[in-house]
């Protein structure tokens, strides 16, 4: 048998497997291309899933042309590569009356982040009190020292993902070049006409920059201060001012591209893909066997780098860069604290606490909207609870909470409509309220700085003075009068010094 001949006996025939096999993992793949640092220079290598990668990039172009040829909805780039499509948990806010009742991808990063978080204090860590635990949900904290501006573009990162591209380009040319050495000029070229358009591909779709982006704040606006709620046992308090919220709120990641908004280079990418499979489809099967072999064997590799880089969690690797490089929260440990507490009712009182003071309407617009409860019990309690938490500030906003029970619960006449089994139902809401301020006052005790001072219920008068680079702003300590469990008088005072 002449080396250089076409196999007359046992043949793989593994040319439409090609095509077709490791599709999936070789698009994940490419979203590392807008991640890592010289990842789009990368991709010179016989990948598999030709005929898979070339469906899906041309479904990016949008042409009568490319439509024809890729039929199906065109999707947007960040979309495909994930940087975008999830949805987000609704958010209202305390003081500008915004309602989302669904949030978007990078809201969804950010809860995502703080269910993450390790927990500063649980109900274990009160002391000496015996907090009702039911069903333990999570409170977690969140100021944003910094706004980001309209539109940023994260640098990329490095990573050891890059340099690992080496084995499966040089896997690809030893193949190509044992080929040759064999003179198999069939699967010599099958395995070349893979790494070029392999290659190319890789850089046009690695043309594409990672932005951010999030719309700008009314000239005016007041805090962007709310709650953040899946649905689940997870609030997520967001304070800061309302571009910084925004950010989350209202932000997304993005691929820009120069071709844009047709994505024509994309269109021609995904053609060459097309060909590359077309091409093997006839070539490989006129190979030998040894050249068969070679070119399976550059694939093998291939598909395992791509599963690897597939494998890769990019939705945390978009975290880190919303936390690092967007909203520039240096210190996770201060900016953000995540709190464990025993029920729904305790964690709705601690997040009202959180977002105080505001006004009434807006506080029980939020406490309606988390306890939608509407019976005689629930609304003399959220009556009792919202004044109480109002009490508990003072007009320029410094944090004022009393040593003895802040919610003692309604008495006389307010409770004489109400059977025995309802009194003991309010009583055990306003001692669920009373475990959220305990808690709460802890949280201003482990928190090293004061919430800002505001207008009572407008823009804050904060002293804060945002820092370059993420650091936390100084805003000033706290002085906290000690408590005396002899002496319920006394009280604890949060204010600047």
């Amino acid at each position: 048998m002449a080396s250089g001949s076409p196999q007359q006996g046992f043949d793989l025939d593994i040319s439409g497997v090609a095509g077709f096999f490791g599709g999936d993992a070789s698009v994940s793949a490419m979203a590392t291309v807008h991640i890592y640092e010289g990842r789009k220079w990368l991709g010179w290598y016989n990948q598999p899933g030709s005929f898979e990668i070339a469906k899906r990039y041309g479904q990016l172009s949008r042409s009568r042309f490319w439509d024809a040829l890729y039929p199906g909805v065109n999707v947007d780039p960040a979309v495909l590569f994930e940087f975008d499509g999830m949805e987000g948990p609704k958010f209202t806010a305390v003081r500008s009356g915004t309602v989302l009742p669904k949030t978007g991808h990078v809201a969804q990063l950010f809860v995502d982040e703080c269910k993450d978080l390790p927990i500063a204090l649980s109900p274990k860590d009160i002391p000496g009190t015996k907090t009702r635990v039911a069903k333990p949900g999570f409170v977690t904290i969140a100021d944003l020292p910094h706004a980001p501006h309209p539109v940023e573009t994260p640098r990329q990162q490095r990573n050891a993902a890059s340099a690992l591209a080496c084995i499966p380009i040089l896997a690809s040319i030893a193949a190509c070049a044992s080929c040759a050495v064999l003179h198999d000029w069939y699967s010599f070229a099958s395995i070349l006409i893979g790494i070029i358009a392999s290659g190319v591909s890789c850089y046009v779709i690695g043309m594409g920059v990672l932005t951010f982006s999030h719309p700008e704040a009314a000239p005016g606006a007041p805090r962007g201060d709310g709650v953040m709620d899946s649905g689940g046992n997870e609030l997520v308090v967001v304070r800061g001012e309302e571009k910084a919220v925004n950010s989350i709120t209202r932000g997304c990641f993005s691929l820009e591209y120069d071709s844009k908004p047709q994505y024509h280079t994309i269109g021609a990418s995904a053609m060459l893909l097309t060909l590359q499979f077309l091409a093997q489809l006839l070539l490989i099967p006129q190979g030998t066997l040894h050249g068969q072999i070679l070119f399976l064997a550059s694939l093998a590799f291939s598909w395992g780098y791509n599963s690897y880089l597939s494998s890769l969690d990019k939705a945390s690797i978009q975290r880190t860069i919303l936390i690092d490089q967007v909203l520039r929260i240096a210190d996770k440990d201060a900016g953000m604290k995540k709190y464990e507490l025993g029920t729904r009712t305790q964690m709705v009182v601690f997040t009202l606490l959180a977002l105080a003071p505001a006004k009434e309407t807006a506080l029980k617009k939020v406490l309606d909207d988390l306890l939608p409860n509407d019976t005689d019990v629930w609304n003399l309690w959220k009556a009792h609870v919202l004044p109480r938490i109002a009490a508990g500030f003072s007009p320029d906003g410094t944090i004022i909470l009393e040593n003895h029970r802040l919610f003692p619960g309604p008495s006389g006449d307010a409770t004489s409509s109400l059977s025995a089994d309802e009194c003991k139902l309010l009583n055990t809401l306003c001692e669920d309220a009373n475990a959220a301020a305990m808690m709460y006052r802890m949280h201003l005790q482990l928190h090293s700085q004061p919430r800002p001072t505001s207008d009572r219920y407008g823009s804050a008068k904060s002293t804060n003075s945002s820092r370059r680079g993420g650091a936390r702003p100084s805003v000033g300590s706290l002085s906290y009068v000690p408590l005396s469990p002899s002496n319920s008088s006394e009280s604890l005072v949060a204010r600047q010094v």
